[in-house]
């Protein structure tokens, strides 16, 4: 690849852009996401937002006006039981699931390292 002149690897750099750009939109390839975001307010936005760890319960409520018991009836009714078990499991031991108690965590971590007590 070295070898190869460099206005030669320039002019085979256009031709792709050109073969890319008068593709027909059916044929080109599609970037395709592992777990992209439903539509927002949609029973399948709820279930994806119970899973992801960074949104909290209270983030939920804003979005769609379901609260966290209804949020763990959702869940409950659309997962196999065994797949329920461990969302809940994983839902009660991630603090940040409950933004009230992540900030509270965060200050008590942050007044511990201003104390030097935390290591």
């Amino acid at each position: 690849m070295d070898n190869i002149p460099h206005h030669i690897k320039i002019a085979s750099d256009i031709f792709l852009i050109f073969i890319i750009k008068t593709m027909k939109k059916s044929h080109r390839p599609i970037t395709r996401v592992k777990n992209s975001e439903p539509k927002a307010g949609s029973p399948d936005w709820v279930i994806w937002a119970a899973w992801a760890d960074r949104i909290t319960f209270e983030d939920i409520k804003k979005k769609t006006g379901k609260s966290e018991s209804e949020v763990i009836k959702i869940m409950r009714k659309s997962l196999k039981p065994s797949s329920f078990k461990l969302w809940r499991k994983r839902a009660k031991n991630q603090s940040i699931k409950h933004g009230k108690i992540f900030e509270i965590s965060r200050k008590e971590i942050r007044r511990k390292l201003k104390k030097n007590d935390y290591i």
